[in-house]
């Protein structure tokens, strides 16, 4: 194959618009077009829903507005302890649109880590879901910043307000903020593996940094007919900018799915969603070339491109991947701080198992 890495370093140039906001760029621009689907959503139950742009858009005015009445303001934190869901996604829009800081927290997290990063931050406001609302409710009397918590989903607790209620009357206008491209707009924090966790925080212009990164890693995204899914936590720099917000960014759909990783699960969402880009963990990967080896035999699968990272994916999956799946995987490095820092594009120049960029 042509080694086009020379021709596209070349060509490359930073393009960082003085003003810009992360909401508006993966969807306020898209709301016009009714008809253009932003998510495609299920769980472990079965339950499906989908939403377009213009749905996503106008939830998250809705929200928007039920936090400026709750007293939020520009600058302040608003923590999300959610898995893959709709409401996550609305969540993040409405906050970066109205110039607050998203604060991501796996909802894995147990109280102790919930109230070292809650605290840390200084979070006014929660948003929970079932799962995730008793361990908050075990910290929140040693939490004296967070005013408010919101329940999505059934959570409820006295004076948790209804995520669904609150939308209900709120007003579906709402006029955006003007950020600049270096205005914050969340905070994520490392794993603490050497001390305490550490709260990155990232302005508007990180999803820019990272959309070079994307596009290269999935051979050239967006392609027509592309459609993204990834199971990685939203509350994770990798599963917001390696999957939702970039692909997002350039107007196309990605599903979400609420529920624990399964490899025949995995399958069966690749087939029936026509998934055609992917950002799969080597463990995922792992797990799914031992339990189905042959996939096509089973399932109808329509693949152009994975991204994974995490560790070295290894030969056997890069074979396995070629030969099985009809795509070669592009591996990655990235950082909780910045996210994308160095992969692959396999369209671009050869890769090498083991070996990240040229």
């Amino acid at each position: 194959m042509v080694n086009r890495y020379d021709e596209l370093y070349q060509g490359f140039r930073w393009e960082v618009p003085e003003r810009y906001n992360i909401a508006r760029a993966c969807c306020g621009r898209w709301a016009e077009d009714r008809a253009r689907f932003a998510l495609y959503w299920e769980d472990e139950s079965g339950a499906t829903a989908a939403y377009s742009f213009w749905d996503i858009q106008t939830a998250a005015n809705r929200l928007s507005n039920a936090l400026a009445a709750l007293g939020v303001r520009r600058g302040e934190r608003v923590a999300l302890v959610l898995p893959q869901r709709p409401e996550t996604a609305i969540a993040y829009m409405a906050i970066f649109q109205m110039g607050a800081i998203a604060l991501p927290l796996s909802h894995l997290f147990g109280p102790e880590a919930l109230e070292y990063r809650l605290d840390h931050a200084q979070a006014s406001v929660a948003i929970v879901e079932p799962t995730t609302l008793a361990n908050l409710w075990a910290i929140k009397e040693r939490l004296p910043h967070l005013r408010h918590v919101i329940g999505v989903g059934g959570a409820r607790e006295a004076g948790v307000h209804s995520f669904e209620a609150l939308l209900e009357r709120a007003s579906a206008q709402f006029n955006p903020v003007d950020t600049a491209a270096n205005d914050p707009a969340l905070i994520i924090y490392t794993s603490g593996t050497t001390g305490a966790p550490k709260g990155a925080l990232e302005a508007h212009r990180l999803l820019i940094g990272n959309l070079s990164g994307f596009v290269h890693s999935h051979d050239f995204f967006p392609q027509p007919g592309d459609i993204f899914w990834s199971p990685a936590d939203w509350a994770w720099a990798g599963g917001l900018f390696d999957a939702l917000l970039p692909t997002w960014a350039f107007g196309l759909p990605i599903l979400g799915y609420r529920g624990k990783f399964d490899a025949e699960k995995a399958y069966y969402l690749l087939g029936k969603y026509g998934i055609r880009n992917a950002f799969l963990f080597p463990t995922a990967l792992k797990l799914m070339m031992k339990a189905v080896p042959e996939p096509n035999k089973r399932f109808r699968l329509n693949l152009r491109s994975i991204m994974s990272a995490g560790e070295a994916v290894g030969v056997t999956v890069i074979e396995w991947a070629r030969a099985q799946l009809g795509v070669t995987i592009n591996e990655m490095f990235g950082q909780t701080e910045i996210n994308y820092v160095v992969g692959n594009c396999q369209a671009a120049w050869p890769v090498k198992p083991g070996s990240i960029g040229r």
